[in-house]
């Protein structure tokens, strides 16, 4: 399993949150198989998510999915999201 990290930027969290709720389908049709996001402690419109994927590579084709560039600007996502990938490390 692969969990994909984003942190983000938003002009309204509302906004951002709405999007996000309507883009769940789609974001499950591009391979995620779970998710959850949070906001800022100290700043709203600071946003980190996570989702979850069966490999790198089907993360890698989310992240370069135009719909989710498209989704993304309409919901007011600002500057260049952070994006990290990690790899659960599973006993042996």
């Amino acid at each position: 399993m692969i969990r994909m990290f984003v942190r983000h930027s938003v002009a309204d969290f509302a906004t951002w949150k709405s999007h996000y709720d309507e883009f769940d389908a789609a974001r499950q049709g591009l391979g995620v198989r779970a998710a959850a996001f949070f906001r800022g402690a100290t700043d709203a419109s600071e946003v980190t998510v996570w989702h979850d994927f069966d490999t790198l590579e089907a993360a890698q084709a989310f992240v370069d999915a135009p719909q989710l560039a498209a989704v993304m600007q309409a919901a007011g996502v600002s500057g260049e999201p952070q994006i990290w990938f990690t790899e659960r490390d599973l006993p042996a």
